[in-house]
């Protein structure tokens, strides 16, 4: 699998999953919408912006960490079909997530909700939340907010085994997730109602499921393809010979 189909799959489901997102997290940007409410349009513009900032790079560093677990869990099976057969997997299990015929990811946020809980102190130190700084550092906070549909961008970010990919894969999930939460409290609603609608979810896990099941099919047939050059490459070397 190409690094772009990877990425774009990342900033498909995002786009697509924001809505997720919106009942994780979009309570605390309308609130601190609503913290900003006095002040200029600018101010609360710039704070919102180092806000998501700071969740953006709190994926990437996720998605960097992952990658190094996958390039040392998977550097075993470089040379072979299996890292893209797993992709392939995740692919689809992360459609299956997207559709909301699995969720099996969501057992997770129960390991997740323990360090959220222990961050709690940290959290509050940067409340309200009314400079630059503050606005970052809690964007980076909220970035570990429990969330099965982060965690299932994060197996998939697993499976590239090259933290770099890995890095670019979650902050591909991180920007298509932006739209949702920036219009999180405004009255540009629009796009918001029309995302909510599960056909639209139901649509791109499909989509997301259907890249999938291609990917495992092509890695399939390629391997038959190698094998059977193998098999046929020794009878044509003694054919040719005087």
């Amino acid at each position: 699998m190409t690094d772009s189909l990877m990425i774009a799959t990342a900033l498909a489901a995002g786009f697509f999953g924001s809505p997720h997102c919106l009942g994780m997290c979009g309570g605390i940007v309308s609130a601190l919408s609503f913290a900003l409410a006095k002040e200029t349009a600018t101010q609360r513009l710039l704070l919102q912006s180092f806000y998501h900032l700071g969740r953006l790079l709190s994926y990437s560093f996720l998605g960097l960490l992952v990658g190094l677990l996958g390039k040392g869990l998977l550097a075993p099976l470089a040379n072979s079909k299996w890292p893209y057969v797993l992709t392939s997997l995740m692919m689809i299990a992360f459609g299956l997530y997207l559709t909301g015929w699995w969720r099996g990811l969501d057992k997770l946020e129960v390991f997740g909700a323990k360090i959220w809980k222990a961050m709690t102190p940290l959290r509050q130190r940067f409340m309200p939340i009314n400079s630059i700084p503050r606005a970052l550092i809690a964007g980076i906070l909220w970035g570990f907010l429990p969330c099965g549909l982060v965690y299932s961008a994060l197996a998939l970010a697993l499976t590239t085994a090259h933290p770099m990919t890995a890095s670019g894969t979650m902050l591909a999930f991180g920007l298509g997730t932006l739209p949702m939460m920036l219009l999180a409290g405004s009255t540009a609603g629009a796009l918001k109602q029309k995302l909510q609608q599960h056909g639209w979810r139901t649509a791109n896990g499909l989509l997301i499921i259907a890249f999938g099941v291609w990917t495992l099919l092509q890695t399939v047939i390629l391997t038959q393809h190698s094998a059977h050059q193998h098999q046929v490459s020794p009878a044509s070397q003694t054919l040719l010979k005087p």
